[in-house]
């Protein structure tokens, strides 16, 4: 059979022999064996069968997989079913990112799970109308950045440090961790008394500010926002300015890294008229709907 198509071939195009001449026997075997799987593979093809995934879907999957490295197939296929979404499980680990290595929870994620236990303290200057130096004292939480406590004086001690730190975090509630910087004014009684508490205290690096970030970054805010536009008479005139602050910046102020929340979470409003309210003095206003 073989012989009569070439013999065909050659009466039909003479000009085919030319061509054979630079081709191999093994290579026309080659072609006709694909050829064979190419056919048969055009004859078994599906007619009918499990539908197609649509785009949006399989988009759906891969970020879902991607979000949550530790979630194998039946656990997005659960999701996707509350979500009334109808497809099979095994198109569900089609449609999945493929690993090399074991799934691992990314920086952010370890981060936030220890941040309920860590805290930061730190300490600024504010000068008053008659040219002297008082340090305010601030205490926030990790978890929400929230503002724990504000201290005020104008002789700093471990002593009086040790005791601003028991009343902002008590003996039931202090955290686990305590972030500052390595200041003289964190003596030996402040040290013993973070002990006797259960805080495990974590001096920065020296000259490494940027290793209590969250702290300089409020100081920050706090000077820009509020001292920086105010002559401060006494402590009694700088404790009043930094707990209403303090109220302003946990219930009122939007974070750009809480998704422009406040550190209390605000509940969103949408109905009744828009009021404003000042808050320290005008320097900024709160919007509510009454």
């Amino acid at each position: 059979m073989d012989r009569l198509i070439f013999v065909g071939l050659s009466r039909l195009a003479p000009s085919t022999l030319n061509a054979l001449t630079i081709v191999k026997p093994e290579t026309v075997v080659r072609w006709h064996r694909a050829g064979f799987r190419s056919y048969w593979r055009w004859k078994s093809r599906p007619r009918s069968g499990r539908p197609t995934v649509a785009v949006e879907i399989r988009r759906l999957i891969r970020e879902m997989s991607i979000a949550n490295p530790l979630w194998g197939a039946p656990r997005i296929h659960g999701e996707l079913l509350k979500l009334g979404i109808e497809i099979g499980q095994t198109s569900v680990a089609k449609c999945m990112v493929r690993r090399r290595h074991p799934p691992s929870q990314g920086w952010r994620t370890f981060i936030r799970n220890h941040a309920d236990g860590i805290a930061a303290i730190d300490m600024f200057v504010v000068p008053t109308i008659s040219f002297r130096l008082l340090y305010g004292l601030l205490i926030m939480g990790h978890r929400r950045r929230h503002i724990l406590w504000f201290g005020v004086t104008a002789h700093p001690t471990a002593e009086w440090i040790a005791n601003q730190v028991t009343q902002a975090c008590g003996w039931e509630q202090a955290p686990r961790y305590l972030i500052r910087d390595r200041d003289g004014a964190y003596g030996e009684v402040f040290i013993r008394r973070l002990r006797s508490i259960g805080i495990r205290d974590r001096p920065t690096s020296p000259r490494s500010p940027w290793q209590n970030g969250y702290a300089e970054r409020l100081i920050g805010s706090i000077r820009r926002e509020c001292v920086d536009h105010v002559i401060v008479f006494s402590e009694r005139h700088l404790r009043h300015l930094l707990l209403s602050y303090m109220k302003y910046y946990n219930e009122m102020r939007t974070h750009l890294s809480m998704e422009k929340d406040a550190p209390v979470p605000r509940a969103v409003e949408r109905a009744g008229y828009i009021n404003c309210r000042p808050v320290l003095g005008g320097l900024h206003h709160q919007y509510v709907r009454i």
